[in-house]
């Protein structure tokens, strides 16, 4: 139920939805006659997408996100790597038979090389299939054949491929895992994404070290700079929205620890 509602609400509330919404609000009150009502709607509406898609608006909420797990200073040993899904897509893989990567490949490229940093470490990729209305490939399957493919040895692999939400990734992962107390496991993630990864693995009893990857914004006065491909911008704003309503919905439902998880002292 959880999985599902929370597919149907995003998709309602994603800011490009909102805009056409409000628009089409705006062009419906005009064909009734309510002018005033029709035009401030319109005009809300193109304010909204010029705020998005012209300025740095979603560079500043996602810095926020990616800035709260500063990068760590890797132990001299780690007993494994857990790199959670989002990094395929999946539709093409089904549709067209090819392991194709979206704007999260980082998490892969990091996963191989701290994989050849710690010969000895366990590697574990969690993901599942997340489509609702269709059948789906697993992000494992993928997984599978594209680390096969860089070289990583099979048997070092272990697969969990349930899980189709972040809280999901949690608990499964950690039943695959068994961690050990004493043990250092490292989470690789987006770094936008790892506040509420890290409060959901929390909730879950598994105690890792973040390892962010996948940034997307730059640091110092860049920040302030919107990309002239304006499209870039309103994804911005898309992904942070998503995260920080997540945190709030997962907060609220017991799924993290904390509101927006921070670092331990």
């Amino acid at each position: 139920m959880f999985f599902a509602a929370s597919k149907i609400v995003w998709f309602l509330v994603q800011p490009l939805v909102i805009i056409l919404l409000v628009g089409a609000a705006g062009i419906l009150a005009l064909l009734l006659k309510m002018p005033r009502l029709g035009l401030g709607l319109v005009g809300t509406s193109f304010f909204i997408l010029a705020i998005v898609s012209l300025t740095p608006l979603g560079l500043l909420m996602l810095s926020v996100l990616e800035n709260r797990f500063p990068k760590p200073q890797l132990p001299e040993d780690i007993a494994g790597i857990v790199v959670l899904g989002g990094s395929f897509d999946t539709r093409i893989g089904r549709t067209r038979g090819e392991l194709e990567l979206n704007d999260a490949a980082d998490r892969i490229t990091t996963t191989m090389a701290l994989a050849r940093q710690y010969p000895q470490a366990r590697v574990v990729f969690s993901g599942g299939a997340a489509a609702m209305l269709e059948e789906d490939i697993t992000e494992s399957s993928m997984a599978e054949k594209l680390f096969a493919a860089l070289g990583l040895p099979p048997q070092r692999l272990e697969l969990e491929d349930r899980s189709r939400n972040t809280v999901e990734n949690a608990i499964f992962t950690r039943e695959i895992a068994q961690p050990k107390p004493g043990e250092t496991w490292l989470l690789v993630t987006s770094a936008a994404h790892m506040p509420r990864s890290v409060g959901c693995f929390r909730v879950a009893g598994f105690d890792v070290l973040p390892y962010p990857t996948d940034y997307q914004t730059p640091s110092g006065t860049s920040l302030y700079r919107p990309s002239a491909t304006t499209v870039r911008n309103l994804e911005k704003v898309h992904f942070a929205i998503r995260e920080y309503l997540g945190l709030a919905v997962y907060r609220m439902t017991g799924k993290t620890d904390a509101l927006f998880p921070a670092p331990r002292a």
